[in-house]
């Protein structure tokens, strides 16, 4: 089976899961609303300092999602472009601080330019630029780090738990790599915090994170946003930016991520077996 038809499969495992009741609230806790997702929307030039470029974008959810950003030729720092889950087709959705979800994509990065990208769960006071699973080109380093995201390095050996697990992984420019997130609100509570699980799989390996709790966050911003999670509202999709390559330069970089898989509201992990199957697809 090619791999593509073995990920298409994978996601309808994914929503094979006991469901747990999802009660109307105040969004801050629980019990609360899930999402449920019928597409995405773009964002583009969240960040514009190539305003000059040409951006070709595509958005033929869940199969493929895409921005190429070509013609740059600037100084500054990026153009960053988000896609955001919607509900309605025109606004992202607002997840809440007790919303209970999972959410997966393979992504490519290539391009004679350079940049960034991944997934996130981007937090109210910033809804497209931080809260990011991030994999960079420049060094090929894949870390999650922002917003209400707790720090976790896939390519610092060095870092010791819960903000590493001894992994080495670097990622190379124009290969795919899979990034999934599961986020469980659990209790919300100093007892019993939302956690937030990372995987990746990347050329034959899984790499795991495991269940990560979330701090407390700022008791003065409670109400109305929450505590001990990913507070409300929340934003869920994916994010690149195109670095800036300088004055004189002219690149292009694109993103693609495709087989996007969905699960909620309630997000009971997959079996590692899932994975397990999908590493032989590669073997």
């Amino acid at each position: 089976m090619k791999r593509t038809g073995y990920l298409l499969a994978a996601c309808v495992a994914l929503a094979v899961v006991i469901a747990s009741p999802a009660g109307a609230g105040d969004g801050r806790t629980c019990p609360g609303a899930t999402p449920t997702p019928i597409g995405v929307v773009l964002n583009p030039r969240v960040f514009n300092d190539c305003p000059f470029s040409t951006l070709t974008s595509s958005n033929h959810y869940p199969f493929l999602v895409e921005f190429h950003d070509q013609n740059l030729s600037c100084a500054g720092f990026a153009n960053l472009h988000t896609w955001s889950f919607t509900t309605d087709g025109v606004h992202p959705a607002e997840f809440e601080n007790c919303s209970h979800y999972r959410f997966r994509a393979e992504m490519v990065l290539s391009g004679s330019g350079e940049g960034e990208g991944g997934l996130r769960i981007s937090p109210w006071w910033s809804p497209n630029a931080d809260g990011l699973f991030n994999v960079r080109t420049t060094d090929g380093e894949v870390a999650v780090f922002g917003g209400r995201l707790p720090f976790f390095t896939f390519s610092n050996p060095a870092t010791p738990p819960p903000f590493g697990g001894g992994f080495s992984l670097r990622y190379v420019k124009g290969t795919p790599i899979t990034l999934d997130m599961t986020y469980d609100p659990r209790a919300l509570d100093a007892t019993f915090p939302a956690t937030v699980r990372y995987q990746v799989f990347y050329q034959g390996q899984l790499y795991d994170s495991g269940k990560i709790p979330f701090d407390m966050g700022n008791p003065a911003e409670d109400p109305p946003h929450g505590l001990y999670g990913a507070l409300y509202p929340h934003y869920v999709g994916g994010h690149v930016k195109a670095f800036a390559p300088g004055v004189g330069e002219l690149k292009d970089f694109k993103a693609t991520w495709s087989n996007i898989c969905y699960q909620g509201p309630s997000a009971t992990p997959a079996k590692l077996t899932s994975w397990s199957k999908l590493k032989a697809m590669y073997r």
